[in-house]
């Protein structure tokens, strides 16, 4: 195959594994998402109706693999567990300025609920966190918006590594993520090796 054709064959698996050539596809109204961790499996129910925007999001993100092998980077106990930075760098990249709009809130950051992190306004991409505890009288202030909930499977969450807490990545926010972006896994992997990680996301 020539080298001209063997380039752009390889920008065409990019896109089609970043899905930057199209639009987030719509989510169904309702969802279920399996993710199977190195823990163990948990559920999250989605909702369309509470947060539309985020709802696709998340769903585009789950149908293109994209959190698959992906860590648990920001576990903090008593507050929150955050993931959502590809381990592959090049996917990460390509997803980390694709920002959608706000959603109007109306669920409140109760434990078990899911919602997608971000540092200004309008700014969400790929990041989520999951509430272990109820965090409504900080959260809902931002407001964070949660598009759906834990139904089975709590018990996983609550389990993930959190001995690293803030120190290794830290949110959006901290301006410490670089490092994950531009070496994906292995730098996880070699700096904090008790991370646990999601082997696989999947609509149920």
């Amino acid at each position: 195959m020539p080298r001209v054709y063997r380039l752009t064959f390889a920008i065409l698996l990019v896109l089609a594994a970043t899905r930057l050539a199209y639009a987030d596809e719509r989510a169904p109204e309702h969802f279920r998402v399996r993710m199977e961790t190195t823990k163990g499996a948990f559920v999250i129910d989605c909702v369309r109706e509470w947060a539309p925007l985020g709802a696709d999001r998340f769903y585009t993100l789950v149908t293109s693999g994209y959190f698959d092998d992906s860590a648990f980077f920001r576990v903090v106990e008593g507050k929150w567990t955050q993931f959502g930075i590809s381990g592959k760098p090049e996917v990460a990249q390509a997803w980390r300025t694709r920002t959608i709009a706000d959603d109007p809130f109306t669920q409140s950051n109760v434990r078990g609920t899911v919602a997608f992190a971000f540092a200004v306004k309008n700014g969400r991409t790929t990041q989520v966190f999951i509430n272990v505890v109820d965090n409504h009288v900080t959260h809902d202030k931002e407001p964070f918006v949660p598009f759906g909930r834990i139904v089975a499977g709590m018990d996983v969450v609550d389990s993930l590594y959190n001995g690293y807490g803030e120190s290794a990545l830290g949110g959006i926010r901290a301006g410490k993520q670089d490092p994950l972006f531009q070496n994906g896994n292995d730098y996880l992997k070699k700096n904090f090796p008790k991370l646990d990680y999601i082997k696989t996301a999947r609509v149920e």
